[in-house]
């Protein structure tokens, strides 16, 4: 398997480019303050699953996994700042959130299954 075939990849790169869309139209201070710490954070979430499946020992993997779980905690942090200061709409935010808590649960699976042996007959 080829890591961009695995969705929560696909949807990881996903909503990296959307935030990146609309921080771009911000101006220069929420740009400075609110959005870079917003775009590192979503891009890490993507970046940390890549450099585990590159690392080809399923602990590491793992422990990659994780470091991409707590971007996306941190990533959900960052789009709360930006709606409570109007930076996001509401419909925006509540899209992001919707797709934050989806990736969640598809990264927790990808977690849980790392390391464990498929018997394919």
């Amino acid at each position: 398997m080829e890591l961009e075939e695995l969705r929560v990849y696909q949807l990881s790169m996903d909503i990296g480019e959307r935030v990146w869309v609309i921080v771009e139209k911000w101006n220069y201070f929420s740009k400075d303050t609110v959005g870079k710490q917003l775009v590192r954070a979503v891009d890490s979430v993507a970046a940390n699953l890549s450099e585990g499946f590159g690392r080809f020992h399923y602990k590491e993997t793992k422990q990659f996994g994780y470091y991409a779980r707590g971007s996306l905690y941190e990533t959900k942090t960052w789009l709360t700042k930006a709606h409570n200061r109007k930076l996001l709409s509401k419909d925006d935010f509540e899209s992001f959130l919707k797709d934050i808590n989806s990736i969640g649960v598809k990264l927790n699976n990808y977690i849980n299954s790392i390391g464990k042996k498929c018997n394919v007959f």
